[in-house]
């Protein structure tokens, strides 16, 4: 599946109306927000229809899936909206990780807690905000919008240490303009470990992660916690190779240009779990065979170069000036 859906849902008391742009959807908060309330309104609506007192409006089908039979009921699901409730353990296992990736359905999950299993996107986590509406047939009407949970504010200031998520060709380029102005720099070696990597530094340096908005979802909240105690910066583009794609170093095309403005559109969610995966393939695709051969596991020295990594440096400018400190690069 493909695509951005809106989505409402209402009955005579309480309307909910949000957009689903990706195959990872999470909804947090505390009890009493109206993350339950909502999937027991889609629940009702699957089990009785119009006689449940309940709407739903979207282009896809919108079904409850719950613990009993999990398995055998997903792998019967084709093309829909997947909502799933915090009381159901098995959206946290490795088993319902590698059924959902294999499905061509969107997922929206309701959970209080980190889904370490699931490379969900940092701009995907939302909590529910209530708003009282017009009277309506004598009830007040609750309007419940999501917001993001997490914005994170750009970065002017120049770090001691940057910790890069990757440890291939994306390492590779900030490794080097690292050295070029005088900052320190190492990998984590996966997401997972940022945390630690943080954990374990002075209290005194200046740090700034880079890692993949499109997955780091799982790793944001504890990571955002030691904003509090830590000098913390971070950086989330969706990945390394969107931000090359964005930057104009690939001789633009129409398509690559619809692809930026509309990913959705264009990310099929079975064949790609994740959007760093897919636009790590439209690069390795569309360099193929050019001076700009783009690879994962080792950065080509092209990218390197002073005319490439400047625009791809005038993407980064655009969260964090951390690179454009007035000193003056090594010779």
């Amino acid at each position: 599946m493909k695509g951005s859906y809106d989505v409402k849902v209402w009955n005579r008391r309480v309307q909910y109306k949000f957009t689903i742009r990706r195959n990872l959807t999470i909804l947090r908060g505390d009890s009493a927000t109206g993350k339950t309330t909502l999937i027991d309104l889609i629940a009702s609506y699957q089990a009785n229809g119009a006689h449940s007192g309940v709407s739903v409006q979207c282009d896809k089908p919108c079904v409850v899936l719950s613990a009993l039979n999990w398995e055998q009921n997903l792998s019967l699901i084709q093309n829909s909206i997947v909502f799933i409730d915090e009381g159901d353990p098995f959206v946290a296992t490795k088993e319902f990780a590698r059924a959902a990736q294999k499905s061509n359905n969107y997922y929206v999950i309701a959970t209080r807690a980190s889904l370490f299993n699931l490379p969900y996107s940092v701009t995907e986590i939302y909590g529910i905000r209530n708003i009282s509406g017009n009277l309506y047939e004598g009830t007040k009407r609750l309007y419940s919008q999501f917001y993001p949970l997490y914005t994170i504010p750009s970065n002017n200031e120049k770090p001691d240490l940057v910790i890069v998520e990757d440890a291939h060709s994306g390492f590779e380029f900030f490794s080097k303009i690292c050295s070029d102005h005088g900052i320190q720099c190492i990998s984590a070696k996966g997401k997972s470990n940022i945390y630690p990597e943080i954990v374990k530094r002075s209290h005194n340096e200046k740090i700034l992660v880079i890692a993949d908005g499109a997955a780091f979802g799982p790793e944001i909240e504890r990571v955002v916690a030691l904003r509090n105690v830590r000098s913390l910066s971070i950086y989330l583009p969706e990945s390394f190779e969107w931000i090359i794609l964005k930057s104009g170093v690939i001789p633009q095309r129409i398509s690559i240009k619809n692809i930026l403005e509309s990913p959705s559109a264009h990310i099929e969610s079975s064949e790609y779990f994740s959007w760093e995966q897919f636009f790590s393939a439209i690069l390795i695709q569309i360099t193929n065979d050019t001076y700009l051969k783009y690879q994962k596991s080792t950065l080509n020295p092209v990218y390197l170069q002073k005319k490439e990594s400047e625009k791809i440096l005038d993407v980064i400018a655009e969260t964090t000036s951390a690179f454009l400190s007035p000193i003056e690069p090594k010779q």
